[in-house]
């Protein structure tokens, strides 16, 4: 399979907001539990592209098989080096390395702006692929979250990760890099 990442752009959007609604109606990667509109997908995208975040969209055989997007962690400034990761891969994709290329590119870009920290809230404990991709690109679990969520009639964890950017904490950041 050829796979190219790249950054996403407004064309993008009805796969991408179809593949998230996917997520959103039949998994817990995401708590959300109504599928946002491609108007409302577009102007998140739009958001945390202005604020400098990287957005990147996978294409296989030139068809979107994917997406990614590097986001605030927490909004109070101290966090400001820290961003937090999101990976939702078409399912006929799943398995077959776009969300490892994806979350690779991701963790480059993110590095290069520098942030230090990255953070992965995985929606349900029994998330083994995307606990596996994680752990498989440097994430060190660093606790669960038991019973969080209530979504598809069923209480369901978050599983933090943690991995560091750069030189992550060894160094003081660069203040004008963020």
């Amino acid at each position: 399979m050829t796979l190219t990442i790249r950054p996403s752009q407004a064309g993008d959007l009805l796969a991408i907001q179809a593949i998230y609604a996917h997520h959103v109606r039949h998994g817990l990667g995401s708590f959300e539990e109504v599928p946002p509109d491609v108007a409302e997908m577009g102007r998140r995208r739009h958001a945390l592209i202005a604020d400098g975040f990287p957005y990147l969209t996978a294409l296989a055989q030139g068809r979107v098989a994917g997406f990614a997007y590097a986001s605030r962690y927490l909004a109070r400034s101290a966090y400001r080096f820290t961003v937090q990761d999101s990976i939702y891969v078409t399912p006929d994709r799943l398995r077959q390395g776009v969300g490892r290329a994806l979350l690779g590119r991701l963790i480059e870009e993110c590095t290069t702006q520098g942030f230090r920290q990255m953070i992965a809230i995985i929606g349900d404990s029994a998330n083994e692929g995307s606990i596996h991709l994680h752990r498989t690109l440097g994430f060190a679990t660093t606790g669960t979250l038991k019973a969080v969520g209530f979504k598809l009639g069923r209480w369901v964890d978050s599983v933090l990760m943690q991995r560091p950017l750069g030189s992550g904490a060894a160094t003081r950041p660069d203040e004008t890099g963020v």
